[in-house]
């Protein structure tokens, strides 16, 4: 599959770097403004995970200043989308309406309106629309979801998802709500749509929490209602600028059993009820490369993959607009629009 790479900065980097343990992937295009990024010097990205930068050889593959250009090369049969949030909807619909395949970074746009613009243009256009919801393929989340599902563990009971990081110092878009949503939008997108994949969509969403976007600081915590008065609880966002590490955690308690992950010690750990800890075996995988195996696989098949369709994506990003209304009013519970 002949992919073109728009956007050469954390994830456009990252993307590549894992693009090359993906079968069926050939490098067609890359699309950035900077002529040193254009040619393969990507020293100078940044991230909160330690991926990407460093420098590439884009071999035969076309570079492009605009991402229209990209988009309208013949060469290219696929588009990897990896662009501050606000271009999201544009190029998304410009590449399906061109006949390309489309992998668009988390999260998927900045409304439910755009979200559904986007997954009606890849119906019409009979091509693969997937979002980068890269968590539903971390090896642990993975794991636990599995878990959970089995029926081993019994009922859920409650579980709190957690993640949190300094501000990033390396896009400055993100610190524009018009253009990413928010620091906690941008950032909570991965937990809720893993509780989406998890337990399906809530009823409502309650927030409360504090917003000093200039200093470096959104922060919320979320409950998702699903009317069977179970806690799941969504906490995180920016804590100050630059010092605190990036990190992740959850914690699902059921009948038998307590799942356990945190970033700060890799596994999946679960607490039984009899007082035993055993360490879950996990899927031998790396998160980004399977996710990307996965985009390819499906654009071979022309069928979005069953883990990580559009539509979820869609309803992860109502959940999180949610959460937004909900904090502007102080907590209050807010339906999905």
């Amino acid at each position: 599959m002949r992919i073109g790479v728009v956007g050469l900065g954390f994830m456009g980097s990252t993307h590549l770097e894992a693009y090359q343990n993906v079968r069926g992937f050939e490098l067609a295009a890359v699309s950035s403004s900077s002529d040193r990024k254009l040619s393969g010097d990507l020293t100078d990205v940044g991230g909160n995970l330690d991926r990407g930068g460093g420098r590439i050889d884009f071999g035969s593959a076309a570079r492009h200043r605009r991402a229209e250009d990209l988009i309208s090369d013949p060469g290219v049969e696929a588009v990897d989308l990896c662009t501050p949030t606000h271009l999201h909807r544009p190029l998304a619909l410009e590449a399906l309406a061109a006949g390309k395949h489309v992998l668009v970074e988390k999260p998927m746009a900045l409304s439910a309106s755009d979200c559904s613009a986007m997954i009606s243009a890849a119906r019409d256009a009979q091509r693969v629309l997937m979002v980068g919801q890269v968590l539903r393929f971390f090896p642990e989340y993975v794991a636990a979801r599995a878990k959970v599902l089995s029926g081993d563990l019994g009922a859920v009971r409650a579980a709190t998802f957690r993640r949190r990081c300094a501000a990033p110092a390396w896009g400055q878009w993100l610190s524009n709500p018009d253009l990413s949503g928010g620091g906690a939008f941008d950032l909570l997108i991965h937990d809720f749509d893993y509780c989406q994949h998890l337990f399906g969509a809530p009823e409502t969403v309650s927030a409360i929490g504090c917003e000093n976007l200039d200093g470096g600081i959104d922060f919320v915590e979320a409950r998702l209602d699903y009317g069977d008065g179970v806690p799941v609880i969504v906490s995180g966002g920016w804590h100050h600028l630059e010092s605190l590490p990036f990190s992740m955690k959850f914690t699902i308690l059921c009948d038998g059993g307590t799942l356990d992950y945190t970033s700060e010690k890799p596994g999946l750990r679960l607490h039984s009820a009899a007082g035993k800890m055993t360490e879950i075996t996990l899927p031998e995988q790396d998160g980004f490369v399977a996710e990307l195996q996965a985009f390819v696989d499906a654009c071979e098949t022309g069928k979005a993959p069953d883990d990580c369709r559009p539509e979820e994506s869609a309803m992860s990003i109502r959940a999180a607009l949610a959460m937004n209304r909900s904090r502007a009013l102080d907590g209050a519970a807010v339906p999905l629009d």
